[in-house]
């Protein structure tokens, strides 16, 4: 099968590797609702060497789940190299590293954010990969900095361009901060500069105007959407409405409720069926977050068993009122955060 380009352009959005989210269903949904291209959930390079069931779960796809990138985590440039080249043997045309993963058990590792620490570990983990993957095919996703009075990219970038990285994906914050705080696109701005390569914006984006700001004032050449797509994977369609100059349609009830019917029926299709339909009472409710009745749908939704009663419940979507986020007086990020 001829592997297909990878689209970077400011009306080509992302979705972002999403630990626990971004699987084969999640990301086909996101693809039908405009998702240029998608990456895996972070793999563990040793997980895939010591052939991990969990690990090959993750890289779970299909032939309409193209182009996609294959995110992958270690902390030795000769473990990532070998797994590399279990995943060159079949699968995904695209490889990226992780190395803006803040969570502790992956940094307690050496692996993901932690390597920011360790600039020419860093570099060497890039090389091997980009050399293994050949040119064109293998991305970096980075962080500021480990912390913040220690930034690092300003001269990390073009290292990472002269080991053979084909593109860049920024999230300004460092690790430290988590998410908290606000992305620095000014941070990101500056960057830009320090690169030729192309560079993917990734952080604050809960919607497609975020995302069109972003753009405008970062020069970045694409978005990646993250949380932003968790609770709307419509936010794809409606970023490439506003880059044709377009508003982009409203979400409604009929549409939460149809977009609700199509993931239910992806993960029920391409996933364990029980762990599949316990994903759906987590995602779900951050589907009907603005609409009346998303508090009790959430309750209701939390002791569903069945796929009948899932089904039942996602019709009484399509019966709410648009409104704001109801009296449970939760605000944005917090509805947003995995």
């Amino acid at each position: 099968m001829t592997t297909p380009t990878l689209p970077i352009a400011p009306d080509a959005p992302w979705l972002a590797p999403l630990a626990g989210f971004s699987d084969l269903a999640f990301r086909l949904l996101c693809r039908e609702y405009g998702a240029a291209a998608c990456v895996t959930e972070m793999v563990s390079a040793k997980g895939l060497i010591y052939d991990s069931p969990g690990s090959r779960d993750l890289l779970a796809t299909t032939r309409e789940d193209s182009p996609l990138v294959a995110q992958l985590f270690g902390a030795h440039p000769d473990t990532m190299a070998r797994a590399m080249d279990i995943l060159l043997a079949g699968g995904p045309g695209y490889f990226d590293l992780n190395a803006g993963c803040p969570a502790p058990k992956v940094v307690k590792t050496g692996a993901g954010a932690a390597l920011l620490k360790f600039p020419g570990l860093l570099v060497n983990i890039a090389r091997a990969m980009a050399r293994s993957a050949g040119p064109g095919r293998c991305g970096v996703k980075l962080r500021l900095g480990w912390r913040r009075d220690e930034p690092v990219l300003h001269e990390l970038l073009p290292r990472l361009e002269d080991a053979g990285a084909a593109w860049l994906a920024i999230h300004p914050r460092f690790a430290s901060d988590g998410f908290s705080g606000a992305a620095d696109r000014e941070a990101v701005a500056s960057l830009r500069r320090r690169t030729t390569l192309p560079l993917i914006y990734s952080g604050d984006l809960f919607s497609a105007e975020d995302a069109a700001n972003a753009l405008r004032e970062t020069r970045a050449d694409g978005v990646m959407f993250a949380r932003g797509a968790l609770a709307d994977p419509g936010v794809f369609h409606r970023l490439r409405a506003l880059m044709r100059g377009e508003t982009p349609a409203a979400a409604t009830p009929a549409s939460v409720a149809a977009l609700a019917r199509r993931y239910a029926a992806l993960a029920a299709r391409h996933g364990n069926p029980h762990a599949a339909l316990l994903k759906m009472r987590t995602v779900i409710p951050r589907f009907a977050r603005g609409l009346s009745g998303a508090r009790a749908l959430r309750k209701q939704l939390s002791s569903c068993t069945s796929w009948e009663a899932l089904y039942a419940l996602i019709e009484t979507i399509e019966t709410s009122e648009p409104g704001a986020i109801d009296a449970a007086g939760e605000s944005r990020a917090a509805a947003l955060t995995p």
